[in-house]
């Protein structure tokens, strides 16, 4: 078995199995090889069916060798986050409600990714509901960080992370409301982008919301660019729904950052509290991007009201969303999980227009401080991965975390404002967890946060280290 397919990227797998240089056979056993190798320690994939794999991989070798035209993404496995419709796959959402739920239709981004010629083996597993930056459920447990399997390994999208990073899949999906593709990206060493609102069409009950999002996964920029290329563009399902072109994300990188605008804050202007190794790791990237040639400044917009927005429209969201289940099945359900939707029960209409009128502000705020600056850096996460015995770190730098949503103030603040964001590895602490940036951009700067990313990646190579997987099979073996 070729363990270097891998952690080829998703362009050159792709290339390489348009040219049948390498059988899509090939490709899917030995990523199904890696998943029985690593995933039993991991648990970062769930309801894996290998005979559909292996299927679909003939049947995609079959396609090639009659000559057929195929997609950009043909015979790549991938596995849905399991909050996604998959048909004929699980969804659980990780809850013991929909334990046995099995999908009978794709969410539109599985048709995007099908159509384009990827092949779903599997889901990645999820905290109850997506609810939470820790990912551990009744149904499927806990997913482990492959650097060190005693911590966190993010959410909510943090089994989509570990499989990336582990070589299980080329790249996955993900989904971000409150920092659920960027903090398990940073614990991981991975990618991910949060991306604008309709970026990816994204049909869900609170149809006009840009609270939630969906976005990619991947090893590298480029290839978090690549599979945009395909998630992306405009559909009549969603009012939100971008109408600029896909292939947007395929056009070439321009690498040279003289004269970028750099904000950057470790604390969004005093706002959170930041543990000294993630405020200094922060600073050595100020230093990369200085000698990238950008001009760097100490700044921050006004960020006040975010908490405001994020806590109330949250829980507003959450209302709306699973008011039926709650219920039917309040028993069920996690304690965090119980404290949110009755947040959003009590809430009412002034409560809900003030922080809607908040929002408006916040966006203007975010519109004015980006005529200034290209690009706002800050860390993804506060702290770095803590254990995975723990539901949230308990406190950050002295300050007390109270729920399950103070420790993630970093990114959903970004979040209530709307903004694009992307989490690209920045170094690791000193017992070697991987950390992560977050380049924050305009109103529908996703292409240029890239840019910025992709030239930030190869000046420091960073997110080329992998997790010791040695360790990890002979763990298994043992």
């Amino acid at each position: 078995m070729d363990q270097r397919l891998n952690f080829e990227s998703a362009r050159d797998l792709a290339t390489q199995i348009k040219q049948r240089k390498v059988s899509v056979r090939e490709v899917m056993e030995a990523h199904l090889s890696q998943i029985n190798d690593v995933n039993p320690k991991v648990n970062a994939i769930v309801s894996l069916n290998e005979d559909i794999a292996l299927a679909s991989a003939s049947a995609a070798d079959d396609l090639l060798a009659a000559g057929a035209e195929v997609g950009p993404l043909h015979g790549l496995p991938i596995v849905i986050k399991d909050t996604h419709n998959a048909k004929g796959f699980l969804t659980t959402y990780g809850s013991p409600i929909f334990r046995d739920n099995t999908a009978t239709s794709d969410d539109l981004l599985v048709e995007r990714l099908r159509a384009a010629g990827a092949i779903v083996i599997g889901k990645s597993n999820v905290p109850e509901f997506a609810a939470g930056a820790h990912t551990f459920n009744e149904v499927f447990g806990v997913t482990r960080n492959p650097y060190n399997l005693e911590k966190t390994a993010g959410g909510s999208s943090g089994g989509a992370a570990v499989a990336v990073t582990c070589g299980m899949v080329p790249f996955a999906d993900g989904s971000d409301m409150g920092g659920s593709l960027r903090y398990p990206a940073c614990f991981n060493n991975v990618v991910g982008l949060r991306t604008s609102p309709g970026r990816i069409p994204y049909p869900k009950a609170s149809l006009y919301s840009p609270l939630g999002v969906q976005g990619p996964i991947t090893r590298d920029v480029k290839d978090a660019a690549f599979m945009l290329s395909v998630m992306a563009g405009p559909s009549n399902r969603s009012p939100l729904s971008i109408e600029e072109s896909a292939s947007l994300f395929l056009t070439d990188f321009d690498l040279d950052l003289t004269g970028v605008r750099v904000a950057c804050s470790a604390d969004l202007g005093g706002l959170i509290p930041v543990d000294p190794q993630i405020k200094r790791n922060l600073e050595e990237q100020v230093k990369i991007f200085n000698d990238l040639g950008c001009v760097v400044e100490e700044a921050c917009p006004n960020l006040n009201d975010a908490e405001e927005v994020f806590q109330v429209l949250r829980a507003y969201e959450f209302e709306l969303t699973y008011s039926n289940l709650f219920d039917r099945f309040r028993e069920l359900m996690k304690p965090s999980f119980i404290w949110n939707m009755e947040k959003g029960r009590k809430l009412n209409a002034t409560t809900i227009g003030r922080a809607e009128n908040l929002r408006y502000q916040l966006f203007n705020t975010m519109r004015s401080f980006f005529e200034n600056y290209d690009v706002l850096l800050l860390p993804v996460s506060q702290v770095a991965a803590f254990d995975a015995d723990l539901e949230y770190p308990p406190s950050i730098n002295g300050v007390t975390m109270q729920t399950y949503l103070d420790w993630m103030r970093s990114c959903y603040y970004i979040s209530a404002a709307g903004n694009p964001a992307l989490s690209v590895p920045s170094g690791f602490t000193t017992d070697g967890l991987p950390l992560g940036i977050q380049l924050v951009g305009p109103h529908r700067g996703d292409y240029e946060v890239l840019r910025i990313g992709a030239a930030f990646e190869e000046a420091t190579g960073y997110g080329k280290k992998r997790p010791n997987l040695a360790n990890i099979k002979n763990l298994n073996q043992a």
